[in-house]
């Protein structure tokens, strides 16, 4: 009697950057004995069998005792992670005929395993379900906990499951699995006007609350200078509570990069709430940038579409700080590793905050500690000058009096700056409709500035003095008109004239001549 050869093909997923592809798992069982685990795997993968043979083991299956070879083709990818449990133990089963599985080809199986054989939540669901639609896939089967974030992809049947048993009974048995179904739009609506942080919490400080406005609606970078406790942080806490409402693509953009590290969480499908990431002064570069042996995005990725917000930015290290230079221009990181390369996107709101000198106070005679201009100079000199140029608005923060503090009224909601913000960016996305990359001011090139900020004989004879006098640099010319654009916009203004560029030099305080003493 010849001995028959069985093989069985499973398909996986392993993602890159933000994109994934497709993974065939081929599960060959052959006379003699041993366990090959080909393709690249890592640690982790290779594991697997441990953990594969207990699951089995418990449920009243067994792994065969052949020869048993698994490639994991592309065999020239690497593949990392625990995600691979249940597609290898699935592939071995129906490889070894102890589960009848017809349609094996139609599913794409995911998910890590426990010794009972319950399943464990992995990384990256959203760019695989995406992938998963486009290659043509029927379902889509993984753990429950992942099951939300995958069914955001319309189009694919998303089944979440607890235990093997599950699978293997659908396969075997014919028995039907629960598809989760998810409303995408109602989920995404459904958390927008409740902001976890308003800025009716804010009292005073109406001047900071504009310069926020006018951020918010050209998306322009901002730092804050002043003394502790005068609300930089609080302040910027609020700030994603007044940007626009983020678009169905966009949220979907953000989600895909926090799946990918593992940050959404098991009941929420969609994020809704535009991400504000604050990372504490002792981050590395590859943590803020991103990268690692399997790169995998930083925070600057995290914040794509929301707010990064560095809290006393001269605290920093210097290179950490260099390294955000590139990705504040080009709005994307590049990581490149010897065999590959890496994009993510990054297009977020940088907001930083600084004490004016290392004691916290500036030019205050009643303050109880003084820095000596030297010491301040030191402590400005931590941050480039590159990166200041690459921060639009500039703007001091006083403390607040205590009148404003003790006052019962509440200032104005986020929710009525929000609309105006809004409007502001409706008349941008309008003027920039027909190009491809440029959505809000912030993303103007000097091409762009040219045609849409033309300024007459006064308020260019306005801007040149302001230029001389405080000494300015080309691009902080670039800025002022960047943002004076802006507070057009927001006014609804056709062009922009000398009240909205007077503004916007205002907001330049730190490239004025003499702020040291």
């Amino acid at each position: 009697m010849k001995y028959q050869v069985m093989l069985k093909k499973v398909f996986a997923s392993a993602v890159f950057g933000v994109e994934a592809s497709t993974i065939t798992v081929e599960v060959n069982i052959d006379k003699g004995i041993g366990y090959h685990l080909v393709g690249l795997p890592d640690n982790a993968i290779k594991e697997s069998n441990y953990r594969i043979a207990a699951a089995l083991q418990n449920n009243g299956y067994r792994i065969p005792g052949k020869k048993i070879t698994i490639n994991m083709a592309p065999a020239d990818l690497r593949k990392e992670g625990s995600a691979y449990d249940l597609t290898l133990a699935v592939g071995i089963l129906a490889a070894s005929s102890q589960i009848k599985a017809k349609n094996l080809e139609d599913y794409l199986i995911m998910g890590e395993l426990s010794l009972d054989g319950s399943l464990q939540p992995f990384k990256g669901a959203l760019p695989i379900a995406v992938k998963a639609r486009e290659e043509g896939f029927k379902g889509f089967i993984l753990p429950i906990q992942n099951a939300k974030e995958a069914a955001i992809v319309d189009d694919l049947k998303v089944f979440g499951v607890e235990n093997i048993m599950q699978v293997i009974n659908h396969f075997d048995k014919g028995e039907h699995l629960e598809q989760t179904i998810i409303n995408t739009r109602e989920e995404f609506y459904k958390n927008l006007d409740f902001p976890e942080f308003d800025f009716s919490d804010v009292k005073g400080q109406e001047s900071i609350k504009r310069c926020m406005e006018i951020a918010a609606a050209g998306g322009h970078n901002i730092i804050l200078i002043g003394p502790p406790g005068s609300g930089k942080t609080m302040l910027a806490k609020r700030l994603p509570s007044i940007l626009p409402p983020m678009t169905l693509h966009e949220a979907l953009e953000t989600t895909k990069i926090h799946s990918v590290v593992g940050r959404v969480k098991s009941h929420a499908g969609l994020m809704a709430q535009r991400p504000f990431r604050s990372p504490h002064h002792t981050i590395s570069n590859v943590a803020l940038v991103g990268g690692g042996s399997y790169p995998q995005p930083g925070e600057i990725s995290l914040s794509h579409n929301g707010v990064l917000f560095l809290d006393e930015l001269p605290e920093f290290k210097r290179e950490v700080l260099e390294v955000m230079r590139q990705p504040l221009e080009d709005r994307e990181v590049t990581i490149s590793r010897a065999k590959f390369t890496v994009t993510y996107p990054s297009s977020f709101m940088l907001v930083a905050s600084m004490n004016p000198s290392p004691s916290g106070y500036f030019n205050d005679p009643d303050s109880p500690i003084t820095s000596s201009p030297a010491e301040m100079q030191r402590y400005m000199g931590k941050i480039s000058g590159p990166l200041l140029d690459r921060i639009d608005i500039h703007i001091e923060v006083t403390p607040v009096p205590f009148e404003k503090l003790a006052d019962e009224r509440n200032g104005e909601s986020s929710v009525d700056i929000r609309k105006r913000v809004t409007k502001a960016r409706e008349n941008q996305t309008e003027r920039f409709k027909d190009l491809q990359n440029i959505h809000y001011n912030a993303q103007m090139n000097t091409k762009q500035i040219r045609q849409y900020c033309k300024l007459d004989g006064a308020s260019m004879l306005l801007l040149k003095s302001a230029m001389e006098r405080l000494n300015l640099s080309a691009r902080a010319y670039d800025r002022i008109l960047k943002v004076s654009r802006t507070i057009a916009d927001i006014e609804g203004a056709e062009n922009v004239t000398g009240t909205h560029l007077s503004e916007a030099i205002q907001y330049r305080s730190l490239d004025r001549e003499g702020w040291l003493g």
